[in-house]
């Protein structure tokens, strides 16, 4: 798992099996095998911390920087794409600006 790339997750009963972007980079050998992502849902709400985006095979939605998690690698079940430089770094800015970083 790569940072950039876009998996379907299992996040458990509330959060339901859906796309999630990995943001994490990958762990070394001595770090535990979590991954930290950010959800994308078609549900829009117009926030400041959502970021558009359209895929073949897929509603158009939002990466949203206010759901980002970390759980462990088994959740995630499969490989659907990677996402453009240009919106990985737009993730990346909200992301940064929702934890004040």
């Amino acid at each position: 798992m790569k940072r950039g790339e876009i998996w379907l997750a299992d996040l458990g009963y509330a959060g339901k099996v859906r796309p999630v972007l990995i943001l994490s980079v990958e762990p070394g050998d001595e770090d535990r095998a979590l991954v930290s992502y950010v959800i994308r849902t078609t549900s829009v709400r117009g926030t400041a911390y959502e970021v558009p985006h359209t895929a073949r095979g897929m509603k158009p939605g939002v990466f949203d920087a206010q759901g980002i998690g970390t759980t462990d690698r088994s959740r995630f079940l499969r490989k659907l794409g990677m996402l453009e430089q240009g919106t990985l770094a737009q993730v990346e800015e909200k992301t940064r600006a929702w934890l004040g970083l």
